[in-house]
Order: structure tokens, then sequence, then C-alpha cells
């Protein structure tokens, strides 16, 4: 960000005057807060929502579950609601291992022939 768009963005806290040239002095918090809004409009808060009338027998169940997975109830419930409503017919992940060798092996394979070893080389020496 240049000093043109903060100088646009951020209030003028004060002036100095040097002789006859101005500095102007900028807001510290104003450019933490316009850097925090910035931030925040490129990457939104995650959804939150609220259960109502949620049966206390199951509250219950879901905070012991919790307790077994070491996490908050909250987590549980994220982590219940994300394996609930994952696709369960999406493909498998394949690695690009897996991908370009199901590209090339109706094409057949390919002997390569390995080159001999050599012996090791002597290391350097710091005399």
């Amino acid at each position: 960000m240049t000093k043109a768009h903060i100088a646009d963005a951020v209030p003028l806290r004060q002036t100095t005057t040097i002789g006859h040239n101005v500095t102007p002095q900028f807001d510290i918090t104003a450019i933490i807060d316009y850097s925090r809004d910035m931030h925040a409009s490129r990457h939104p808060a995650p959804a939150s929502i609220t259960i109502r009338n949620l049966d206390p027998a199951l509250k219950e169940r879901l905070r012991v579950r919790a307790a077994q997975h070491g996490q908050s109830m909250e987590a549980e419930a994220r982590r219940i609601l994300q394996t609930a409503l994952t696709p369960q017919d999406a493909p498998p992940v394949r690695h690009l291992y897996d991908r370009v060798r199901a590209r090339f092996a109706p094409l057949g394979g390919v002997d390569l022939e390995l080159p001999p070893r050599e012996p090791v080389r002597e290391p350097p020496r710091f005399d």
C-alpha cells in the first residue's frame, strides 16, 4: 500500500510545521484499524449458528462425546456436521503420482538401464 492510499483512507491526527514545510502525522490506531478491516474483507469471518430447543439428553451426549475426544462441545458439533455433510460419493483424492501413472499405463512400461555406481569421491580437505 502506498502512502497516497494510506493518506486517503486514514485521518490525520495533527500536522507538524518545520519552517515552511508541513509534515502530516498519521494516527497509528487508525492505520491498524484500516489494515484489520482490509484483511477482514478478503477473509470473511467463519459463520456461526445458534441451535435452540435442543433436547437436554442430546446436549449431554454431545458433552460426553466431546470430552471423550478431548475437545469442546462446539468443536465436537463442528466435527459432527463436517462428517455428516461431506459428500460420501466423492471420488477419493488421487495424488499426482497416481494420476500420471493412470494416464501413461496404457502406453506400456519402459525399462531403463541404470548406470553403474561410481566410487565415492574424496571429501574436500581444508588444510
